[in-house]
């Protein structure tokens, strides 16, 4: 397990993570062919303790993510630093591995105690937990005892709460929780933000946790990234026009 860092600097920690294209092997295979790779400039910095990328399925958030994460020594498939929750030898897809491969990053200080939550991995992750602990006579926290969304909450809220200097990556969190869920969720972010100890980077599609105060958003095309706010956002104003026209926006989305 990683050792935990002590530092009095605020986040973040994670400045900046840039593309090295020299050890690409293949720029016409995934995820290198990904637009915001072309070229091999592709650079980005980090200013805030919570940094949301949000945008629509294929630009490439989530492998970002899982990159990035796994840069940092985390498992692409979900835990955290010494955690190996699920077997990948017989994986057809590693681009998190692959990408970090050819990834940089500046730190101050290089943390590596946190966690990444990818919510389709939470039912192997829980059981991993479940299994440790009777192994080591100790009490199971039993998360799968509750729904998938509450127990994947309680398990945010019980990592994320822990003292100490933390990193934690989250990819679309709001798939296992509800939307009034994800203002509990948001509660969590808005904790982490005043206590100064930790950085966070999500992917998400949901307006409700675009719209956290303070955290940096970074809207995510075809053609790179987009600092914006809220109201900005594709995924807001669809939003905002199915809400205001229910049956006007269903009838024109529904025809195309």
């Amino acid at each position: 397990m990683a050792r935990r860092r002590s530092t009095t600097l605020p986040p973040p920690y994670l400045k900046r993570v840039w593309f090295d294209p020299d050890r690409v092997s293949d720029e016409y295979s995934y995820p290198f062919n990904l637009p915001m790779f072309r070229g091999g400039e592709f650079e980005l910095h980090f200013d805030r303790a919570v940094t949301i990328i949000v945008g629509e399925n294929g630009v490439g958030k989530s492998t970002l993510i899982w990159g990035i994460a796994a840069l940092a020594g985390f498992d692409p498939a979900g835990g955290g630093p010494g955690y190996r929750p699920m077997d990948h030898s017989q994986a057809v897809e590693l681009d998190g591995d692959v990408l970090a491969s050819v990834l940089r990053a500046s730190w101050l200080p290089k943390v590596g105690q946190g966690w990444f939550f990818r919510a389709e991995s939470f039912f192997s992750v829980a059981c991993y937990f479940d299994q440790a602990a009777r192994e080591s006579w100790t009490a199971p926290p039993d998360f799968l005892l509750h729904s998938h969304g509450e127990g994947f909450l309680r398990f945010i809220a019980e990592r994320c709460g822990r003292p100490g200097i933390f990193f934690f990556f989250f990819d679309e969190p709001e798939s296992a929780l509800s939307p009034r869920r994800q203002f509990e969720f948001l509660k969590v972010l808005g904790m982490i933000q005043k206590r100064r100890q930790a950085q966070v980077i999500t992917a998400t599609h949901s307006p409700i946790l675009v719209a956290l105060p303070d955290a940096r958003l970074l809207a995510m095309t075809r053609g790179g990234f987009d600092p914006g706010a809220l109201g900005e956002t594709a995924h807001f104003r669809l939003y905002r026009e199915f809400m205001l026209d229910p049956a006007g926006t269903m009838e024109a989305m529904l025809a195309d």
